[in-house]
């Protein structure tokens, strides 16, 4: 896959802190195959893969429908293997909800995309006096930095970024890259390899004596954004970002498309004890102003449904879902009520995002909407609470306390709750 922007950084820009010590860097196959199976997830490691469905999905057509109600729309609901009902153009995730929920009560004040997009991945809304982590970088923070076994970054967002590490620091921002199967520039020769070695052990030296100047955290930041390269480019993990090497049949199960392939991609990763990992549900738009259900129906729920399934079954079969949490949702959304385009606009007060695995208690619909899916009965859900169930299914404490650059103390997803449904 293409590399797009590895830590918030263009490629080049990347690239070039090792290019400029070793002149260019050609691409070679190097290293065998990668053991693909559930004993490399080591010591039972935690990872969560983050579904985002960037512009805002329209959720009572999918996940909340409301047959009877002039806002239900032209789907029905159909049974699942959990104690629930979602879409009947979702029949193979449906077989597989038992190892799924749903958040049906998520009550967010942002109902513009960008600050919606920050506020869920954040669990904080927009503040220009401060840049809040996404919270893969939190869990890049908190668990990829302990993983001394992983090479590759710890934080890795297929199909796009939408979030920066903030004050927690480049090294825990998103590493981008594209699912096309192939990475470019990215592995060396042993002759270059030599080379390069003598490069940076000079490199190391200069480096070494300007960090002991104390002239301040960016050179240290640098130094290992310089060494995750270098790890990036060597590594037998490499090897994870090669999803061509999957058998045929497994990536037809996972569909064809980048969305399809972002997954299996997701569960490579996974398996070489990356701890975070975004996909896009790059299926067509969800930002559903007009024609939502022609959308919906010919394009993006069956991709979606596909991708769903494949991800759990494979999980599951291979010992794995326990160990990994799955969330999808987007920045909110979308109206109850279907607009003179047969379209469905912006709605923050009432939707539902979809967790599962991890050890969660699934196969269940926590919290309620009214009958025309515009008001909550009972209980909402914020950014936070979600995050904090994550954290808990992670085991990332709660209790953790962030410094920012200016010294404020920022609570862990925002101070929210775990999910008592969901944790058991």
């Amino acid at each position: 896959m293409t590399i797009l922007n590895p830590y918030g950084m263009t490629r080049r820009h990347f690239l070039n802190h090792v290019a400029g010590a070793a002149t260019t860097i050609p691409t070679m196959h190097f290293l065998s195959h990668l053991e693909a199976n559930a004993s490399q997830v080591k010591k039972q490691q935690k990872a969560c893969i983050l579904i985002w469905m960037p512009g805002g999905p329209p959720t009572i057509d999918i996940w909340d429908l409301k047959p009877g109600s002039k806002n239900g729309g032209e789907f029905k609901p159909i049974s699942t293997k959990g104690d629930m009902q979602i879409s009947e153009h979702m029949p193979q995730t449906a077989q597989v909800m038992g190892d799924l929920s749903l958040i049906r009560s998520m009550s967010t004040r942002e109902a513009d995309h960008a600050r919606g997009t920050y506020y869920m991945h954040s669990a904080y809304v927009p503040n220009p006096t401060v840049v809040h982590p996404t919270f893969g970088s939190v869990v890049s923070y908190e668990l990829g930095s302990r993983r001394k076994e992983l090479d590759i970054p710890s934080f890795i967002s297929v199909g796009g970024s939408r979030g920066s590490a903030g004050f927690l620091g480049m090294a825990h921002s998103p590493f981008v890259v594209s699912s096309d199967g192939t990475i470019q520039n990215a592995e060396i020769n042993m002759t270059e390899q030599q080379r390069l070695g003598q490069r940076l052990n000079m490199l190391e030296v200069l480096e070494s004596g300007f960090i002991k100047s104390k002239r301040g955290e960016s050179a240290n930041s640098h130094k290992d954004i310089y060494k995750k390269a270098v790890n990036l480019m060597t590594s037998k993990q490499m090897e994870a970002f090669k999803v061509d090497q999957e058998p045929a049949a497994l990536k037809e199960a996972y569909g064809t498309g980048n969305f399809g392939k972002g997954l299996l991609l997701a569960r490579r990763l996974v398996e070489v004890g990356v701890p975070f990992i975004e996909v896009s549900a790059s299926v067509g738009s969800w930002d559903l102003h007009q024609g939502v259900f022609d959308s919906l129906k010919n394009n993006n729920l069956p991709q979606l449904d596909k991708g769903i399934s494949a991800l759990v079954t494979d999980l599951k079969q291979r010992a794995m879902l326990d160990d990994v949490t799955i969330v999808c949702m987007g920045e909110f959304g979308r109206t109850p009520r279907i607009n003179q385009n047969v379209g469905r606009d912006h709605w923050a007060a009432s939707w539902t995002a979809m967790v599962g695995g991890g050890g969660l208690k699934n196969g269940q619909a926590v919290g309620k909407t009214d009958s025309d899916g515009i008001g909550i009965e009972g209980k909402s859900y914020l950014p936070g609470d979600l995050w904090a169930t994550v954290s808990h299914a992670l085991g990332i404490p709660l209790d953790i306390v962030h410094t920012s650059k200016r010294g404020r103390p920022m609570k862990l997803a925002n101070g929210g709750t775990p999910i008592k449904e969901l944790i058991g």
